[in-house]
């Protein structure tokens, strides 16, 4: 099993590390199946990106990418992942096979030699067409795109695209959840594939194509091919390690990559002659407060804050209980600690410290099963609570099986709570008043211990530190799994720790959110020291064109390099009519969270006009502002609002905007010539 590889544009938050401890926790739970499990993780390190923020820190990008890896590995390493390989797409094994298995798709025809023209999103280094925007937008990440024209190889998806669907609809497991099966079928393989471009000539960082070196290979084809690469599959002869492990049984992947994993991947496959995975399952995002997490918004929260002010297992437990299987999860503060008091701390911590207590204060700490069940109605509570017990495994397995992950830990917990309802049901406070009663108590607390055992085998998986402290507290073993259906396997005379450790006390947020504060104010520091590098570096600012309201503000700014377009003649630009226009009346458009609608006045006309600048301007501080309009665009619809013309805007390498608008006084209608 493999989750896919981070990208080393930055240390991942929260909602990046939980794909890691969610392929953990089912890489964990399938060893205590039995399966013999191959467990694969790492980072992709090459594309344009990772150039330019290597050119913005002034550094190599190979020493860049060393930086970011090595804090992706630690932070993997930190929450406790159990992988078996943790690759890098900068490894000479992998860059000497991606050279291979790029001149083999060429060999046999399958990748070809042409030039691409078309909008391109850098920070998904992504080509679209115009249809396939989004509000004038990347798709995939809402970021701008770029018009980019350059020389490149192409891979003939359209060869395969029969075969694939074919197959998706012959292997209904293989896209998992459904609904993501349903997207890629309905909005990119029945409508038709376009050949994809796997290569590049616009920078220089990533894998030469050794028999055409000016060309790099395209991320995709670079990065995806990481999951045979780095098993060993060679196409002039693989190893027994790729030969055992491949097809894989599960690629685990954000909801965000299921196009390239469910369909590029799957074609380069059927093109190197090789089984497709057994399954792709695209999780969803944990989402901060129900954004997306970004350090540009300053709501970002990263796992080893959480660590330190909750714990591993804390960290572990709260997104894999709180994502759901197909919709996103919501993560905040608060709800962390809620979380952590409520589950942990009172149902969990606190019934291990409560039974390990009762059995030191009432029998020196020594567990013996006396076989006294009480009256009919304790024998009665006795049975429903074994049966809980002993049903569990059953029931997590059954959840494991469809990767319902929080729902196989909602199981475990569940035992837990029984164990308290017992407790309660049992009342051995009670029981130790009555000098006739002592076999009764002893048995009560056999039977707690028992179950506790049970359940911490079981929540291993989950929260492998806690159930570890758990045994050990009850001086006793993680159970087999095989085992875990079976009542009464701890061997009565055990005698428990002396001294109980509390698993998770009890948080106050009065204690926590002052710290939570100082996270944040660092990462508001970084986050502008990291503006500030940049824009020196590359010049990133709100407008760095020199003209406008703005001016001033980047007037010591390097200048920004852009891709030459096709020079046009006088006659070209003639056909373009730009004039000034003053905004009269501005709002938001209902059925868009990036759109602006514009009244503009031109003359003696008003034109209406959709803009993607909501991120940037308000609608309020838009009203007065004189702009510069091009006049004569041919209307169209944007989200349904008729736009009849453009406000042009100065646009940074990270792709915020900032209207241009006139140096000195003009009147609204005035010709820019």
């Amino acid at each position: 099993m493999t989750t896919a590889i981070a990208y080393t544009s930055g240390k991942p938050h929260i909602g990046n590390t939980y794909e890691i401890i969610l392929a953990d926790a089912i890489a964990r739970y399938k060893r205590a199946e039995g399966y013999d499990v191959y467990f694969q993780t790492g980072t992709d390190e090459h594309g344009q990106k990772i150039q330019e923020k290597a050119e913005a820190a002034g550094i190599s990008p190979k020493e860049y990418v060393d930086q970011i890896s090595g804090e992706v590995k630690r932070i993997w390493d930190l929450v406790n992942s159990s992988y078996d390989n943790f690759v890098r797409t900068t490894d000479e094994d992998h860059e000497k096979c991606v050279k291979k298995i790029f001149k083999k798709l060429y060999d046999q025809g399958d990748i070809y030699k042409g030039s691409y023209e078309g909008l391109y999103c850098t920070p998904c280094e992504s080509f679209w067409t115009e249809s396939q925007l989004v509000d004038g937008k990347c798709p995939d990440c809402g970021r701008e795109v770029q018009p980019a024209k350059e020389e490149a190889y192409f891979f003939k998806m359209s060869k395969y695209a029969d075969r694939l669907i074919d197959y998706i609809n012959t292997h209904p497991d293989f896209i998992q959840p459904v609904s993501r099966k349903n997207e890629m079928m309905n909005n990119f393989l029945l409508p038709g594939l376009q050949d994809l471009c796997v290569s590049r000539t616009s920078f220089s960082w990533g894998i030469p194509v050794d028999f055409d070196p000016k060309h790099v290979v395209y991320v995709w084809l670079d990065a995806l091919t990481n999951y045979i690469t780095k098993i060993g599959y060679d196409p002039d002869g693989s190893s027994e390690l790729f030969k055992k492990n491949w097809p894989a049984d599960l690629h685990l992947i954000g909801k965000d990559i299921v196009r390239f994993h469910t369909i590029y991947w799957p074609i380069f496959l059927m093109a190197l002659d090789l089984p497709l995975p057994k399954q792709v399952f695209g999780h969803p995002w944990l989402l901060q407060g129900g954004d997306k997490m970004s350090k540009s918004k300053g709501n970002v929260i990263y796992a080893d804050d959480m660590v330190r002010l909750f714990g591993v297992d804390a960290t572990r437990y709260f997104v894999l209980h709180e994502m759901p299987f197909e919709n996103d999860g919501i993560i905040t503060w608060d709800l962390v600690i809620e979380r952590f008091n409520s589950d942990l701390a009172n149902i969990l911590g606190n019934l291990v410290n409560r039974t390990v207590s009762m059995s030191n204060k009432y029998f020196d700490g020594i567990v013996k099963s006396t076989g006294a069940t009480g009256d009919a109605d304790q024998t009665a509570i006795d049975a429903d609570l074994k049966a809980v017990v002993t049903g569990t495994r059953d029931k997590v397995a059954k959840k494991m099986e469809g990767l319902r992950v929080a729902d196989a830990i909602t199981e475990v917990f569940a035992l837990f709570r029984r164990c308290n309802k017992y407790i309660d049901e049992t009342t051995p406070w009670v029981l130790a008043k009555d000098e006739a009663q002592q076999d009764r108590l002893a048995e009560v607390l056999y039977n707690l211990t028992e179950s506790i055992t049970i359940g911490a085998s079981l929540l291993h998986s989950f929260l492998p530190e806690t159930a570890e402290k758990i045994v050990a507290q009850l001086n006793t073993t993680l159970r087999e799994f095989d085992d875990l259906d079976k009542f009464g396997l701890y061997e009565s005379g055990t005698k428990v720790t002396d001294k109980p450790e509390i698993l998770f006390g009890r948080l106050k947020a009065e204690d926590v959110m002052p710290e939570v504060e100082k996270i944040q104010a660092v990462q508001k520091a970084e986050f502008e020291a990291e503006q500030a590098k940049l824009a020196a570096v590359e010049g990133k600012a709100a407008c760095g064109c020199g003209a406008g309201e703005n001016a001033a503000d980047g007037a010591d700014l390097e200048p920004m390099d852009v891709e030459a377009k096709e020079e046009i003649t006088f006659d070209d630009f003639e056909k373009l009519q730009f004039q000034v226009g003053e905004i009269i009346k501005c709002e938001a458009v209902a059925k868009s969270k990036k759109l602006l609608c514009s009244q503009v006045k031109i003359g003696n006309q008003t034109k209406q006009i959709v803009s993607g600048i909501r991120k940037y301007y308000s609608p309020e501080e838009m009203v007065g502002k004189k702009v510069m309009v091009l006049v004569n665009l041919k209307p169209a619809k944007l989200a349904g609002v008729l736009s009849e013309g453009m406000l042009l805007c100065a646009e940074d390498a990270e792709g915020n905007l900032a209207l241009l608008t006139p140096e000195k006084p003009m009147p609204a209608g005035a010709p820019i010539e």
